[in-house]
């Protein structure tokens, strides 16, 4: 783990964690929504990704970050590149393993649906996905995480809560791993607006240098 912390709204984020190689805390954000004008946060996101990765998105050299946030085809080249990659999401309003799996199924199926790209095979993974998460109660400061490697269209998604054993599960299906991907990769229809712009600003940043 890299010494150096980010705080991302009230959690510690290291600015380095090593796979298989070190990755880079690029972008980090949150979750939210407005309920009777109170803000309502549900998780902190961290992405990290190779360093690597500026070398596959030469094309977008000079462009300012809130260009960026707003091209698309920016971040469909962000999560096309064959680049490691990593997301730890940390639970700031507790939920149900159930309606975390929930969103997630939803998201990729929409996506998946709308590319013709959503067939029996995607539907089982999917599914699995939305049993692995069933069970768990994600408690505030639990953590998920999801590990994309450079080589191979999986996922391993990891879930740790305080006093139980780390569960783990990989997803299989490429169509299915894309579409997580993208999830929290999506450009303006990601999930959260402040990793994407953060994202945006620091891949603006090193693509100037």
């Amino acid at each position: 783990m890299g010494s150096e912390m980010v705080m991302v709204d009230e959690f510690p984020f290291p600015s380095q964690i090593t796979t298989t190689k070190p990755l880079s805390l690029l972008g980090h954000g949150i979750t939210d929504m407005e309920i009777h004008f109170l803000q309502i946060k549900f998780t902190a996101i961290g992405v990290y990704l190779d360093p690597e990765i500026v070398g596959h998105l030469k094309k977008w050299k000079g462009k300012p970050g809130n260009v960026l946030a707003e091209d698309d085809d920016f971040f469909d080249a962000v999560a096309s590149a064959p680049v490691e990659k990593f997301f730890r999401i940390v639970v700031i309003k507790e939920i149900k393993g159930s309606q975390y799996g929930g969103l997630l199924e939803g998201a990729v199926r929409d996506r998946l649906a709308a590319e013709d790209k959503y067939e029996e095979e995607e539907e089982a993974a999917l599914e699995k996905v939305v049993e692995f998460f069933q069970s768990k109660y994600c408690k505030s400061k639990s953590v998920i995480t999801f590990h994309f490697p450079a080589t191979s269209n999986t996922a391993e998604i990891t879930f740790s809560t305080e006093g139980k054993e780390d569960s783990k599960m990989v997803v299989d299906n490429g169509n299915v791993v894309h579409m997580i991907k993208k999830w929290y990769l999506g450009g303006t229809r990601g999930v959260s607006e402040t990793t994407i712009t953060s994202l945006a600003n620091t891949l603006s940043e090193k693509l100037s240098k």
